[in-house]
């Protein structure tokens, strides 16, 4: 058995609809496909992302979720929860911690994926602050929260959820990362997954074009190309 296909568990934990598409979605269609169980827990339901002057935050609200759910489907993830804070508002408290510290007990995963609080921007782009707030809360709901009883006892007295201890993290979109995940199998299942967010893609074909070329490994030969999604993991002990 491979190191991949020993992951049973997974919990993937992101601000947006189709940030786990865009972030890891091919590592996910992989895991899944291996036979791993994989919960989304989005953080907001994307309610600010529309130019359209005649949208409200309630129907994009509808539309995005409807959307993730789509997507999430078109990896083999069956479950998906909201947590429905406010889109582009998301900070990394008490509140927030507590909340993914929950799923963490409920899902008891072996691995947990985020994005890097760590990552502010590069030489192109600003990072989303959501993405930020969502890494710091995950990770310190991993550790030491979901491990330790005393915190947020009212999960296990009230709840009835036990602690748990991740084994691995894999930290995605950062710019320091340590593994490569194979993913030359699944990156069109990860573009079909993407094609079910049409509200955010307007050209659908040159997101596909651009994610292939964002996932070429560049040390795979041109006659046998790979892709890969790469993440800083971190492995517990």
């Amino acid at each position: 058995m491979t190191e991949q296909q020993s992951i049973k568990r997974v919990l993937a934990v992101f601000a947006h609809p189709d940030d786990p598409e865009f972030f890891c979605g091919a590592t996910i269609a992989r895991w899944a496909a291996e036979g791993a169980e994989v919960s989304f827990v989005l953080a907001t339901s994307g309610d600010k992302g529309s130019a359209d002057p005649a949208m409200t935050h309630e129907q994009l609200i509808e539309i995005r979720e409807q959307e993730e759910r789509n997507a999430a489907a078109a990896l083999g993830v069956k479950d998906v929860v909201f947590l429905r804070y406010r889109d582009g508002e998301l900070e990394p408290n008490l509140q927030l911690r507590r909340d993914i510290t929950r799923m963490i007990r409920m899902k008891k995963p072996d691995v947990v994926v985020t994005c890097d609080p760590t990552m502010w921007y590069s030489d192109t782009s600003i990072n989303h602050p959501d993405h930020r707030a969502i890494g710091e809360a995950t990770l310190a709901a991993v550790y030491p929260t979901a491990r330790d009883r005393l915190n947020f006892i009212e999960l296990e007295r009230d709840e009835g959820l036990e602690v748990h201890k991740t084994r691995q993290l894999y930290i995605s979109g950062t710019p320091n990362p340590n593994k490569k995940v194979d993913v030359s199998d699944y990156i069109e299942t990860q573009i079909n997954a993407l094609r079910e967010h049409k509200s955010q893609i307007a050209d659908m074909e040159g997101m596909a074009e651009r994610l292939r070329k964002w996932k070429r490994d560049s040390e795979s030969p041109d006659e046998s190309p790979r892709h890969v999604e790469s993440f800083r993991v971190v492995t517990l002990s």
